[in-house]
């Protein structure tokens, strides 16, 4: 039999503010475990919470990229179960009316660009974390972590792979930098994913039985526990079996997703309106403030790209892959507007190889974007050629003090020769050396002529320009002159 995967994801966004969403503790990354739990956080008797106004201007503003329904009022409940690292019992969250509904995402996969619809983005607590490493016969719970706002983005089941799953986790991962709601740190917890995964057989429109796989903090890890969740559901039908409703977490050590509990229902939940907390009414005013605060969206500076610099929808989507890269882009380009092209090939190529390989941020590039337009005008100026070029780009890079391009092009005698005489000079001295590839050039033989310009060039030790010496070599044969 044939199968069809059905997968949605529920995205946890760690919003970008100082102070946690119902408190003032601080929510900075590290701290001495339970130093930033504040008496709200601990649940004392008698607190109340307080919402913070910064995590749902973030929430609007991701439902205003997403061309999502901003909900007013929006209405905050309990979600009741045992948490062992949340003291009060229950979770505070949206359910009926979350800050945001509907919008959608646009992915590409695998060359091909698909639209993911979203079902809602909600606000809600982080919950603190139990630690089981340093403890022998108990677990320890740092509360740190607990009250951190959260932004829940959840999607319809649009995604049919693992491919196309971590495609849209990667295009939301640099949505929510993108528009600095959220820094992005999968390291730190920052963006982790739930996967809910099912199988159904091809051609058909129900549902199969889904599995949750919890707190995937990585997008390799993505990939390979659905890969691995596909497969194991796969298995069961095929041998008769059935799929229970669960949720499970992956053990990367040893490549397999195992139970944790089974999957609770919305009803489980006991939701309830959060008595403490007023509905949040948001007016046209506050949204139309916050809309004019968006940076220019990925999907927009894409397809500006395309119509203002003639880039491919490659190009343009590795340049948006990232604010930072695009904002590089775009200082070169504005520097070197006749060469977006070049200036393109030259991010997407030397400089995200450098940086891929020292795992560094191009914020951090050592070759600015003047310093790259300053190299590439020596390349179209005919100074130097484009192998030459990263001769220079590697001192750029590697010597800080040393930004001196003429400098360097001098020092390391890079510089093309660019003289009439001293190039027609060498391709007579080849020509008079190279009879039978001349008789072979005249004879029909392209690559005889491609020979004899890598000769000059040789004789040059690569500084002709290649350009003028393909020109005049071409002349000097045409004419007859040579032989």
């Amino acid at each position: 039999m044939q199968w069809e995967v059905v997968i949605g994801l529920e995205v946890h966004a760690q919003l970008s503010t100082q102070s946690k969403i119902f408190s003032g503790a601080s929510t900075a990354y590290g701290a001495k475990a339970n130093a930033q739990a504040s008496i709200v956080d601990l649940a004392l008797p008698g607190v109340l919470p307080v919402l913070n106004r910064g995590a749902v201007e973030r929430a609007i503003k991701f439902g205003l990229a997403i061309g999502a329904k901003i909900n007013s009022p929006s209405i905050f409940a309990r979600k009741n179960y045992f948490y062992p690292d949340l003291p009060k019992g229950y979770q505070i969250s949206q359910y009926e009316l979350p800050i945001v509904e509907g919008g959608d995402i646009q992915i590409q996969s695998e060359g091909v660009d698909k639209n993911i619809r979203l079902t809602r983005a909600h606000l809600e607590e982080d919950a603190g974390k139990s630690l089981h490493e340093d403890f022998h016969g108990m677990s320890g719970i740092d509360l740190n972590r607990a009250g951190t706002p959260l932004l829940e983005i959840v999607s319809e089941p649009d995604l049919r792979s693992s491919t196309e799953a971590v495609a849209y986790a990667k295009t939301l991962h640099a949505l929510v930098r993108w528009i600095g709601i959220c820094d992005g740190n999968m390291q730190e917890g920052s963006f982790r994913c739930d996967a809910n995964v099912s199988i159904r057989p091809s051609g058909s429109e129900t549902l199969g039985t889904r599995c949750e796989i919890k707190n995937l903090n990585s997008f390799r890890f993505l990939e390979k526990a659905i890969d691995f969740e596909i497969e194991r559901q796969i298995d069961i039908l095929e041998d008769g079996g059935v799929i229970r409703q669960e949720t499970r977490l992956y053990d990367a050590d040893k490549h397999e997703t195992r139970v944790m509990r089974s999957k609770e229902d919305a009803n489980d939940y006991r939701y309830f309106p959060d008595p403490d907390l007023l509905p949040v009414e948001i007016d046209s005013a506050w949204m139309t403030q916050l809309k004019k605060t968006l940076p220019e969206l990925p999907h927009v500076k894409r397809e500006r790209y395309a119509a203002e610099f003639g880039l491919s929808a490659y190009d343009a989507s590795i340049l948006t892959g990232s604010r930072e890269i695009a904002d590089y882009f775009e200082a070169t380009v504005k520097l070197l507007p006749a060469h977006a092209k070049q200036c393109a090939n030259w991010i997407m190529g030397e400089i995200s190889a450098r940086l891929n390989k020292a795992d560094m941020a191009i914020t951090s590039c050592p070759v600015t974007p003047e310093k790259l337009v300053e190299l590439l005008a020596k390349i179209n100026d005919g100074t130097i050629s484009s192998k030459a070029a990263k001769v220079v780009f590697d001192s750029l890079w590697s010597d800080e003090m040393e930004q001196n391009i003429d400098a360097i092009i001098d020092g390391k005698g890079l510089k093309q020769i660019s003289d009439d005489g001293a190039i027609e000079q060498q391709i007579d001295a080849v020509l008079a050396e190279n009879q039978q590839l001349i008789t072979d050039y005249r004879n029909g033989k392209e690559k005889a002529f491609n020979a004899l310009v890598g000769r000059v060039m040789k004789a040059t030790q690569g500084k002709a320009n290649p350009a003028q010496v393909s020109a005049m070599l071409k002349k000097k044969l045409s004419s007859g002159t040579a032989g």
